[in-house]
């Protein structure tokens, strides 16, 4: 019997292109499917914010009022609104403000929203900032029990602080512990309306923590002060015997040189602190002769604490003072003073100023 062979065609993977083409058809029509589907959910998911944020928020009274304190977190104020009578939810609202992109954008402030005012409404409102809001000026050269009058004078602020010690008013703020004398920056501060006068001294403390280890870090190499309160005791002393700005430099220089030298440093200023409210404006001989802590002609060395408020030149000016030998200073009657590096200098100078000027 004849052999038969029955030849088998020659295998040319046409069929498995063909399974591949259509897995990857497949696969692109699913992935088109998903596209569509995921701009439709966006779609869907902005539609739905675009008409929750323009639609009136119900409000629990006719009107609700709040006050964002300055450096208050999102979340926060998202609580605080809800709180205050706006019926929605805080996570909600929250949310809101972080996809907006505006939420560090937020102003402090008191803000009232009344019935027709939308999530958008609302948001813009706090980005714009508030009118309803005051302002309290520190000035340079106060002493705290001044800043607390003027704290206690101001009707816009809700004197919380009123019944508190200068201590307890230390450790509310963060700073227990230390001394209130010429913590806080002389500047101006704006606030919402009845806001705590707590929460304007918490800035302003801060505000001088930023200034003074801004000072620090631009310290002359060979500065006598050990410290940033060392630089904070001396800045306050030549806040307080500044005539001329233009001065600050050439005073902070004098104390320095006599830091350096150990001499005491023989200001008024710090003598007159000491006497509190029994100095009458009259700084008398027997003042000088009395001795105490304050007293920088009995005691050589930086007073224990500040004496006043320094602004930021007299912070400046303690850490990186002019280059000078001058040891003395006396007020030439005009606002200035002359600067002198000897003893006889100054008697001289003394006697060109002060001692014919009396005559």
């Amino acid at each position: 019997m004849p052999l038969i062979i029955i030849s088998r065609p020659k295998y040319t993977g046409a069929g498995a292109s063909g399974r591949a083409k259509n897995i990857v058809k497949w696969i692109a029509r699913f992935l088109s499917l998903l596209l569509v589907l995921s701009l439709l959910a966006a779609a869907i998911g902005l539609g739905s914010v675009w008409y929750w944020s323009t639609t009136p928020l119900t409000l629990k009274t006719p009107s609700v009022e709040l006050t964002i304190q300055a450096g208050q977190a999102p979340r926060d104020i998202a609580r605080g609104w809800v709180e205050a009578g706006v019926d929605t939810s805080p996570f909600l609202l929250y949310e809101w403000f972080r996809w907006s992109g505006n939420s560090k954008r937020m102003r402090a402030g008191r803000y009232a929203v009344e019935h027709g005012a939308t999530p958008q409404d609302l948001l813009e409102t706090m980005v714009r900032g508030s009118d309803m809001q005051a302002t309290v000026q520190l000035l340079e050269g106060w002493t705290f029990r001044q800043v607390r009058a003027e704290l206690a004078r101001t009707p816009t602020l809700k004197p919380d602080t009123a019944s508190m010690t200068d201590a307890q008013i230390m450790q509310a703020i963060g700073a227990p512990g230390l001394p209130a004398e010429g913590r806080f920056f002389p500047d101006t501060y704006a606030y919402a309306i009845g806001s705590s006068d707590l929460a304007v001294l918490k800035r302003a403390y801060q505000l001088m923590q930023r200034q003074l280890a801004d000072a620090w870090a631009q310290r002359a190499a060979d500065s006598p002060l050990k410290s940033p309160d060392d630089a904070l005791k001396l800045a306050s002393i030549v806040e307080k015997e500044t005539g001329q700005a233009a001065e600050r430099g050439m005073i902070a220089s004098v104390f320095v040189n006599r830091l350096r030298k150990g001499m005491p440093l023989q200001t008024d200023p710090t003598v007159i602190y000491g006497l509190g409210e029994k100095f009458d404006g009259n700084l008398r001989k027997r003042d000088l002769q009395t001795d105490g802590p304050y007293n920088t002609y009995l005691r050589t060395g930086l007073p224990p604490t500040p004496i006043a408020l320094p602004g930021k030149e007299a912070l400046l000016a303690s850490a990186r003072p002019s280059a000078s030998a001058a040891l003395y200073f006396v007020s030439r009657g005009d606002g200035t003073s002359q600067f002198s590096a000897t003893l006889a200098e100054h008697n001289r100078a003394v006697d060109t100023f002060q001692r014919r000027r009396g005559k």
